[in-house]
């Protein structure tokens, strides 16, 4: 049976390991591997890369931006001559004005306006848009293909139909002439001859800029290219852009094999989850133990890892927008720092792989995480996290100022939007409480914000309680105090202990009236054998366990419940039993707790506080020696009878909490002096 278990359990932590990296290694965003990360006026982060083959120098982005715009202020557009929009405009014009009647023109005159406008058209008229460049003298000549030969033509006598009428009308200013040109309706006629040519217009601009950007040098074979921490000039950027361009079409030239940057990648993911459950093997063997927390930090690695590849995807700053420090805060709520931080490197690690600038990137992140780690010590309000997400918000900032400042030794290039993105990622730590809560319930853990809740007293289970048993509540009131100081003194879970303390004796509720506390004067003991009494007595803590799981108290509360008699006897009945049997053999079975024996340092501590402060109630002498015998006694006999063996509780801590339970009960049951009664002046007669 136990084969079988080890068996599963190890089935299972290979199972988890092998899932989370195939998952990686399957959504990574892929590059080839000529592709590198880098920007101009930056630093080039990679090692030395020499040219695999002759490279071409072409000009840089800022020159060949001035060369095209040269090329565009001097270049001189194609048109041509559409003599057949010509003929047919003159020729409908002409049958026109020559069948009108109304007009009162001679066939001189006619053939004089006719004249006219051959003139305008042999000029040439043009469209509005051509005609506005050439009025504000950006046109100066156009060309004009004739036998394959391009010619320079002056663009001065060209105008448009708009113009071209204007000028008519001033010409002819006879009122007998406006008046035929009004009934001929030449603004219908007039029509652009002079027409752009497009395709050829086009074709031309490009061989000129083919031209002006042919290559200026030649990179060798074999020769630098650029080396770590040189700054990627805007010439330099030009040259990468054309290394990488020329080497998409020679998958061959880096000398790799087409699965090399895969297998280095599964290297990489592999070496990092190894390094996980290295770190949780050797450092929190009980978390590597346990298959539901294994699991649950394997999925918040893996999770983060693959929203980060996801977010790098859809932003060009997406990465700066993942609220990666939201895994040390909820790993924190629910385990310890230490996990936490190492679970939050390797994302950051495993997340560096689609980063830009990937030694930026992790000290931006690394410098955060602390941040986030320090400052959300406990997550018991939503005040907490806003406070967090303020300093993360700074540690960004921060950052982010230094590295700039050590790349361009200027505030001057630093960029608004890095600090928007890093607000949003402040912004998106508000979302922990809502994950808190999902993974609470997903992987049954139980939270500080939870142990709040519960610690409050006007709980149902805490009201019913306080109204059935009133004295067991004053009880676990003052036991959840003395266990909760001892707890902060030698640094275990103090909401944890103060939780668990009120809840310790809910089973108590079924049958108050068998419980000291809860007695008025009249003891039911009285009337039942030393077994009787110790059954009604033990049976408080299954009676717990029952009324727990009704009220879905979480599995750390119960342990309380469960373990605060641990495995011990119901000393008075077994004792008062076996002094009315001398001589008898008597089995210590029927004053037996169920148990188990408190297995953490926080149940020991309740055991301890349940057992003293009981104890207090009876003496009669509260002197500091008194109350440091008894606490001595309770827990020395606690720890000779062996209750604490599989607590992991130091005899440091236990010797801490004798001084803070002694402490506190002298302060709890210090002596008070006794007021002074008024005297009141005897009547000397006088009235007064």
């Amino acid at each position: 049976m136990i084969s079988r278990v080890f068996t599963k359990n190890i089935l299972f932590k290979l199972v988890t390991f092998v899932a989370s990296a195939v998952l990686l290694l399957t959504f990574l965003p892929q590059e080839d591997e000529n592709h590198f990360t880098y920007e101009t006026n930056r630093p080039w982060s990679y090692p030395l890369l020499t040219a695999p083959f002759d490279i071409p120098i072409h000009l840089d982005s800022i020159k060949a931006q001035a060369v095209k715009d040269s090329i565009d202020r001097n270049f001189q557009p194609v048109y041509y001559r559409d003599l057949t929009t010509e003929k047919t405009s003159i020729s409908a014009y002409a049958s026109r004005l020559n069948n009108a009647t109304a007009i009162n023109l001679t066939p001189l005159e006619r053939n004089a306006l006719l004249n006219e406008i051959k003139k305008i058209y042999d000029n040439g008229i043009v469209d509005q848009s051509t005609y506005s460049h050439i009025a504000d003298g950006a046109l100066p000549k156009v060309r004009m293909i004739h036998d394959n030969v391009a010619i320079s033509i002056p663009t001065t006598n060209y105008t448009s139909a708009r113009t071209a009428y204007t000028q008519l009308d001033s010409l002819f200013r006879d009122v007998r002439f406006q008046e035929a040109i009004r009934i001929t309706k030449l603004s219908e006629l007039l029509e652009p001859n002079i027409l752009l040519d497009s395709i050829e217009t086009e074709r031309l601009q490009n061989e000129m800029y083919k031209r002006a950007m042919a290559p200026i040098g030649v990179i060798q074979q074999g020769e630098r290219i650029v080396d770590r921490g040189d700054i990627v000039t805007p010439q330099l950027y030009t040259i990468l852009r054309t290394y990488e361009e020329l080497s998409s079409d020679r998958p061959g030239a880096g000398g790799q094999t087409e699965y090399s940057p895969t297998i280095g990648l599964l290297l990489y993911i592999v070496l990092l989850l190894a390094t996980l459950y290295t770190f949780l093997y050797f450092f929190r063997r009980d978390y590597y133990d346990r298959p539901r927390i294994l699991a649950f930090i394997v999925i918040m690695v893996t999770a983060f890892a693959l929203f980060a590849f996801g977010m790098s995807r859809a932003f060009s700053s997406g990465l700066y927008l993942t609220p990666f420090t939201i895994i040390p805060i909820i790993i924190l709520v629910f385990l310890d720092s230490r996990t936490a931080f190492f679970s939050y490197l390797i994302t950051i690690l495993l997340s560096a792989l689609v980063a830009r600038f990937q030694l930026e990137f992790v000290f931006l992140q690394f410098v955060a995480g602390i941040a986030a780690t320090v400052s959300i010590r406990e997550l018991s309000k939503r005040s907490h996290l806003i406070r967090t997400a303020a300093i993360v918000f700074m540690a960004y900032s921060l950052a982010y100022v230094a590295i700039e400042l050590i790349h361009t030794g200027t505030a001057d290039k630093m960029t608004p939007q890095m600090f928007g993105n890093f607000a949003i990622n402040a912004v998106f730590i508000s979302f922990a409480y809502v994950l808190v809560f999902i993974l609470e319930k997903l992987f049954g853990f139980t939270s500080r914000v939870t142990l709040v809740e519960l610690s409050d007293i006007n709980t149902p289970l805490m009201r019913e309680l306080s109204e059935e048993c009133p004295g067991t509540f004053q009880h676990s009131m003052a036991v959840s105090n003395l266990a909760s100081a001892a707890a902060h003194r030698i640094g275990a879970n103090v909401q944890l202990v103060r939780a668990g303390a009120l809840y310790h004796d809910i089973g108590k509720i079924s049958n108050p009236a068998f419980f000291t506390e809860n007695q008025h004067g009249v003891n039911p003991h009285d009337a039942l054998d030393p077994m009787q009494s110790a059954r009604i007595v033990i049976s408080h803590v299954a009676e717990g366990l029952r009324r727990a799981e009704k009220a879905k108290l979480p599995e750390k509360i119960r342990r309380f419940i469960s373990e605060h008699h641990g495995k011990g006897k119901a000393r008075y009945f077994y004792n008062t039993y076996c002094n009315a049997h001398p001589g008898e053999e008597v089995d210590p079975a029927p004053f037996t707790y169920p148990g188990p024996n408190p297995s953490s340092r926080e149940t020991s501590i309740l055991m301890m506080a349940d057992s003293v402060e009981a104890a207090s109630r009876s003496m009669s002498d509260h002197s500091p020696e008194a109350i440091a015998a008894l606490v001595n006694k309770i827990i020395d006999s606690q720890i000779a009878d062996g209750l604490h063996n599989d607590s992991p509780i130091s005899f440091r801590d236990v010797k801490e909490i004798k001084d803070v339970f002694a402490s506190r009960l002298r302060t709890m049951y210090h002596s008070r002096i006794s007021y002074p009664e008024l005297v009141k002046p005897a009547n000397d007669g006088t009235g007064e």
